[in-house]
């Protein structure tokens, strides 16, 4: 299980301390081991086609008792029907192993789902039904029926009050109609009820089987959960259920302690091996929706594996979270007057108040105007985007700027550099964005998302990459980020995006930032009428 890397590693230098494993560079070892780990796979004809349809694997540089260094692979999840294979560290805790609690509870579900199905297509569920539809059906045609003879006769009575029939015959017969209407509503309430009492005592049988499902799942889930008893580098044990009863959903989402990065950690801790450092790598294809990077690496995902890996960390003398270490520089005023003021705001400065503790404009600006009123931030940037930020001093002016925003008045232009070459010069990309739950921050192209444009004209091609303009119609979370990197959009992540491209870079280190940057913004100002436009040329 442990495996010695097969090229001269002496003169590598160990990291000073282990990787912080949800914002990270992969260090030089962990890169190494991808590669063997990597090799190894492309031996394995069986499962190429299984890892062409995209899955994620980790590995874990280790030292051993004698000093030596080696490393530990994984994948997530299950790997040709199996979670057991030689090359790899085991999983956590082994639900396919046959006779095991969870394989009886599935086999038991499947008997109720297969109950269900039979009760659902059985001749006597199958009749009530259809007599309940028919019925309704029946019904729903006697009043129309009866509605379209009463809108007749209602026409005619029409025509006669105009030629001065007794008014007292009119409403006599108008009367009649309305009780034969209310009487045949009784009638037909009264047949559906019937059908529709015969048909609940069907679906009383069916609710308890799906009831008794949903419990034995439930149950089975929560017995599964308390099965992984997760450690830490000081040895002390919780299981999921335990590390998970503080998040906000209050319990594991399943597939938690699946992941590569979680399994691995539990080898070495279970085996007195010291980790040293550790990467996760994606190999094949992107996933539906998503931005996967082939050979690439990328942090673990939070709702899966956070609450466990900052549990199984705890002991180990790990690397500061990089975000909150960042110090960017201050602010440059580009444009300011007794209203407003536009902001270069520098790559890793967040534009409100956050978690993280870094410091944002929001601060900064309260600092420097704190006579100003109302909120102040009209818009905002991305931590990892440069550029320019508008800002207002007054709660009037704050209004009257996002009205404009939001009625996509303001015209704004980001520059960019990607990495690949874009043949089309000019275009439209229209991808509608949703939050990756599993992976926030993460967003994803999906059907049932908010739909997202982004128009975009090609600058320059050189060496590789490409130089653009967007000019963002909308404005979502990484709207410009997901629709350059995706497939269906321009499929060439940003230079530096440590999110969706091909790299997992730090965004405290300058030479690998984020090549994204507010480059240009036009809006009427509120208070003199006139056009204000603001440029701010990119660094990159």
């Amino acid at each position: 299980m442990l495996h010695r890397f097969q090229v001269d590693i002496s003169d590598i230098a160990l990291p000073e301390r282990f990787t912080w494993p949800f914002h990270y560079e992969p260090h030089r070892l962990s890169c190494l081991a991808a590669e063997e780990v990597q090799r190894y796979l492309q031996s394995r004809v069986e499962w190429q086609e299984e890892i062409a349809q995209g899955k994620m694997f980790g590995v874990l540089v280790v030292r051993d008792g004698a000093g030596d260094l080696g490393f530990l692979a994984a994948f997530s999840g299950n790997l040709g029907g199996e979670n057991i294979h030689d090359y790899f560290v085991p999983p956590i805790y082994d639900m396919l192993k046959p006779g095991d609690f969870f394989r009886r509870g599935e086999a038991e579900i499947s008997a109720i789902n297969r109950t269900i199905a039979d009760y659902c297509s059985s001749e006597e569920y199958v009749t009530a039904r259809q007599a309940l539809d028919d019925v309704k059906s029946a019904s729903e045609r006697e009043l129309a029926e009866l509605k379209r003879l009463h809108k007749e006769r209602k026409e005619a009575r029409d025509v006669r009050r105009k030629k001065r029939e007794a008014e007292s015959v009119l409403i006599a017969e108008s009367q009649r109609d309305n009780a034969d209407m209310q009487r045949l509503k009784r009638a037909v309430r009264e047949k559906v009820a019937v059908q529709q009492q015969l048909f609940d005592t069907q679906q009383q049988h069916l609710s308890e089987l799906k009831m008794l499902r949903q419990q034995l799942s439930a149950s089975l889930q929560t017995q599964l959960f308390e099965q992984f008893r997760i450690l830490n580098a000081r040895g002390e044990v919780k299981n999921l259920c335990e590390l998970f009863a503080s998040t906000p959903q209050g319990a594991p989402p399943a597939g938690a302690g699946e992941c590569a990065a979680p399994k691995l950690l539990q080898y070495a801790y279970l085996h007195h091996l010291e980790p040293i450092a550790m990467a996760e790598f994606w190999q094949g294809a992107s996933p539906r929706g998503e931005v996967r990077h082939h050979g690439s690496f990328y942090p673990a995902c939070n709702s899966k594996c956070k609450p466990i890996l900052m549990h199984m960390l705890e002991g180990l003398d790990v690397e500061d979270n990089p975000l909150t270490m960042i110090a960017p520089p201050e602010p440059e005023v580009l444009w300011e007057d007794e209203w407003l003021v536009a902001i270069n705001k520098p790559c890793g400065m967040l534009s409100v108040d956050g978690k993280s503790g870094v410091r944002s404009v929001e601060a900064w600006a309260h600092e420097r105007y704190p006579e100003a009123t109302g909120p102040i931030i009209i818009h905002r940037l991305d931590q990892s985007t440069s550029g320019i930020l508008l800002l207002a001093k007054d709660k009037d002016t704050h209004k009257a700027i996002q009205v404009q925003f939001i009625t996509r008045r303001v015209e704004k232009q980001y520059t960019a550099l990607l990495d690949g070459e874009v043949d089309t010069l000019i275009g439209e990309i229209d991808l509608s964005i949703k939050l990756d739950y599993e992976n926030r921050p993460r967003q994803m192209v999906s059907a049932d998302g908010k739909r997202a444009i982004t128009e975009y004209r090609v600058v320059a091609v050189e060496d590789g990459r490409t130089r653009v303009h967007f000019y963002p119609t909308t404005g979502r979370t990484h709207q410009l980020r997901l629709h350059s990197a995706h497939r269906h959009g321009l499929n060439a992540p940003i230079v530096g995006d440590n999110i969706y491209g091909r790299e997992c870079y730090t965004d405290g280190d300058s030479s690998h930032r984020l090549c994204l940057h507010a480059s240009m913004l036009e809006f009427v100002h509120p208070h003199t009428g006139k056009n204000v436009k603001i440029v701010s040329p990119a660094e990159f």
